[in-house]
């Protein structure tokens, strides 16, 4: 169950799935693309992949075990609808779709048809979620009351993408692009979300570009998750507080440093603070590439929907929190999940 083909060699079937899959050891036998320009791409940097015109053409192909699709988000459904059809088993790149009855359509026929369908949720993978999942796992922070997670960004002069240009319908806009992994994170570490608040506007493109929301969890924690392109002055990527002590994470990747004096070690993921005591946190062994080493583990299980690394009923209960996002930015008052 190791060969996969790649739908979209764009930003994110290039620049993430494809170094994931070949991390993982999956051999990607083909890769869908009408774009000349990344055709070439293909054949340069995956030699004996092979390249066809469309998703149809991938499908139609007997020496796939999954497909992988990569491609705008406002195609998720109907290209995922595509793949349960042919019987193939789907990798879809987060959202599942643009809103929770698309993405709920999605998911009930896949187990009408009983093909696999997971979604493609990298960052709970990351050694910093998993590091944290482990102090709460432990009770480290003693009762955890409050979760920030923060994806801010300084970009004053922005890309121009379909992303930043595509209305919301589309698949456009940061709370499509950035709020299912800060969503999906908040849901896998603390439960269920029961209320939202949230603001949301679009100040430097078409769609939007700053939103916060604010996610009450059944559990009591609260969550307040925040994207923007325009933060001059990011705060840190994230903070847990509970009676015991806080969990901090700085930054990671190539932002900027909130705190200078709490630089990282390579082996390190966060800081347990609690007041002037500041303790750094061993990072837990774990990396992105384990999301499709868990996808081949999962197809040759007896059950292969359950083994799957993540639920898409996950993926539906996101983007019921994003949808109450918007209605509550919209109407200026808290929303109730039903």
């Amino acid at each position: 169950m190791t060969r996969a083909a790649l739908a979209g060699y764009g930003s994110a079937g290039r620049g993430i799935h494809a170094p994931l899959l070949q991390a993982a050891g999956v051999d990607i036998v083909a890769v869908s693309t009408s774009n000349p320009e990344r055709a070439a791409e293909v054949r340069a940097e995956l030699p004996g992949t092979e390249v066809e015109p469309d998703l149809t053409a991938l499908l139609a192909r007997d020496d796939v075990d999954f497909v992988v699709l990569a491609t705008p988000s406002g195609q998720h459904a109907e290209h995922v609808t595509a793949c349960l059809e042919a019987g193939r088993p789907v990798v879809v790149d987060k959202p599942l779709a643009v809103d929770e009855a698309q993405a709920a359509t999605v998911v009930r026929r896949a187990r009408d048809v009983g093909v696999p369908l997971t979604v493609f949720q990298n960052r709970r993978f990351d050694p910093q979620h998993t590091t944290l999942r482990r102090l709460l796992l432990e009770g480290t922070l003693g009762e955890v009351f409050r979760h920030e997670f923060r994806w801010e960004r300084w970009r004053p002069v922005p890309k121009q993408r379909w992303r930043e240009n595509a209305t919301a319908v589309d698949g456009g806009g940061i709370l499509l692009d950035l709020h299912t992994h800060l969503v999906d994170a908040s849901v896998n570490l603390f439960g269920p979300v029961e209320r939202v608040f949230a603001e949301v506007a679009a100040r430097s493109t078409p769609a939007e570009d700053d939103a916060f929301v604010v996610a009450e969890h059944a559990s009591g924690v609260v969550s307040h998750l925040g994207a923007t392109s325009l933060a001059g002055a990011p705060g840190p990527r994230v903070r847990v507080l509970g009676t015991a002590g806080a969990y901090l994470l700085d930054s990671f990747e190539q932002e900027l440093s909130v705190y200078p004096d709490l630089t990282q070690e390579p082996d390190q993921a966060g800081w347990l603070v609690r007041g002037v005591e500041r303790t750094p946190v061993a990072a837990a062994p774990s990396d992105q590439a384990d999301f499709y080493r868990a996808v081949v583990a999962a197809l040759g299980a007896p059950d292969p929907q359950a083994a799957m690394p993540v639920d898409p009923a996950d993926a539906v209960h996101v983007l019921a929190v994003i949808d109450a996002a918007r209605r509550s930015a919209a109407e200026h008052q808290v929303v109730t999940l039903g």
